[in-house]
């Protein structure tokens, strides 16, 4: 059994983690860290998660990170590359869920984040997007879990690139998540006064998640892509619906795109595509590992118009890191991850 520390656990990804990770059959939890809650049990923090008997402890001691062999580490983003250092250096193996290391190419990081600390590790990590990178993953060091959005984006749209099937510089994606995409910290934003029976666009035309999806797409047509992405946070907690349309081409039809989705994720079990006459929504996949997609003809203006949702807690963080995980440790990639949507 493999012993599993969570760095930042305060979180809601932490939690979340916490969760899900408490019943997988492979794996024990033996260190969860806060600077903020150090010292104090995990029902100060979390209530709800009251009968884990853990406690948490400070990171920053190297003799504690000597008390779990694979770490997840839900830091802020640009907190986490000298921790991820570190651990990699006591020969710890990583899934990083901040933005640290998705950008493969140090310069590109730069140009959104900032100077990386470790640019060495950027070349070394491999992006989390396992139904896509499994195979790199499972021999992966350090695997960085992608953004919430762009998982939603680049599952249905990958396999279309990489087919020919829809025109590269005609996607425009609308994006809409749940309020918990923001975090636990307090903010006017996500004062519920302020986000309640309130829908609002954030971060157009600047959202860092915009080169994510558009570094991956590029790779897929082997040519550079754009994409106008626009995020939405709309008065629920957790969920995302990404509505993206795109240019068909060689007269590709709603038929064409869910056979190839089909062919596709054939052997993944976490990606569907939505039954007949049934449009992909939130609630389906609330609290799961699942991405639902569907499409639809939209003949007058020659366009697709694609549909995918996730939880923007789960696939689109936590569950997709221990989705991961698994292919790193060498069980099935949905060990312990049966988890079945919330009803109603």
């Amino acid at each position: 059994m493999t012993r599993v520390g969570i760095i930042g656990a305060s979180g809601y990804t932490g939690a979340e983690l916490l969760r899900v990770l408490c019943a997988h059959p492979g794996v024990r939890i033996t260190l969860i860290t806060s600077r903020q809650y150090e010292g104090k049990p995990l029902y100060d923090c979390y209530p709800g998660l009251s009968p884990l008997p853990f406690v948490f402890e400070n990171h920053e001691d190297e003799k504690v990170l000597e008390k779990a062999d694979f770490y997840f580490t839900a830091l802020p983003h640009e907190a986490s590359a000298e921790v991820v250092a570190k651990l990699l250096a006591l020969g710890k193996r990583v899934v990083d869920l901040s933005a640290d290391f998705r950008f493969s190419d140090p310069e590109e990081y730069e140009a959104h984040y900032g100077p990386h600390p470790h640019p060495e590790l950027c070349r070394e990590a491999v992006y989390g997007l396992s139904e896509i990178y499994g195979e790199k993953v499972k021999s992966a060091r350090l695997v960085a879990n992608p953004g919430c959005y762009p998982t939603s984006s680049l599952l249905p749209l990958l396999p279309l690139i990489q087919e020919g099937m829809i025109d590269p510089d005609s996607i425009i994606i609308d994006a809409k998540s749940g309020v918990s995409g923001a975090g636990r910290g307090a903010n006017q934003t996500t004062h519920f006064c302020e986000a309640n029976e309130s829908l609002k666009a954030y971060k157009v035309a600047s959202h860092r998640h915009t080169p994510e999806i558009e570094s991956h797409l590029s790779a897929a047509a082997k040519k550079p892509v754009k994409v106008v992405f626009t995020p939405h946070l709309i008065p629920m907690t957790r969920g995302m619906l990404a509505t993206i349309y795109a240019t068909p081409l060689r007269g590709v039809k709603r038929a064409d795109v869910e056979n190839i989705w089909k062919k596709f994720y054939e052997k993944t079990p976490f990606v569907e595509v939505a039954p007949k006459d049934i449009l992909p929504d939130t609630a389906f996949v609330r609290g799961t590992n699942r991405c639902m997609m569907g499409v639809r003809d939209y003949p007058s203006c020659n366009r697709l118009v694609i549909l995918s949702v996730i939880d923007n807690l789960a696939k689109g963080a936590s569950t997709q890191a221990i989705q991961n995980m698994n292919l790193m440790l060498g069980y099935g990639m949905a060990e312990g991850l049966s988890l079945q949507t919330l009803v109603p």
